[in-house]
């Protein structure tokens, strides 16, 4: 919720659906990937929801837990906090 109003419209689009359990972003990179890029996997789920695809990514949780991958980032234990994204960076 802190970060809200740090989002862009296109990041925006996450809350379009309610927080879950796992996501794309936790199987695709989890903390080692930029907070741009988990938005990305945020809105690439609401364009795609399905009950089958909500499946796989349980499943692949599973594996990533397992075997710990994506739990650090490059600079961090876990994930620096989000400050906004620079407006010249633009995902769509």
């Amino acid at each position: 919720m802190r970060y809200n109003d740090r989002y862009n419209a296109h990041q925006a689009r996450r809350l379009e659906v309610r927080p879950g359990i796992t996501g794309l972003a936790q199987v695709n990179g989890r903390n080692a990937i930029s907070w741009e890029q988990k938005f990305d996997y945020d809105v690439q789920y609401v364009d795609s929801i399905t009950f089958l695809g909500d499946w796989k990514i349980m499943f692949r949780t599973v594996g990533k837990v397992f075997k710990r991958e994506g739990i650090t980032s490059a600079t961090s234990v876990t994930m620096e906090e989000f400050m906004g994204t620079p407006e010249q960076v633009h995902h769509e």
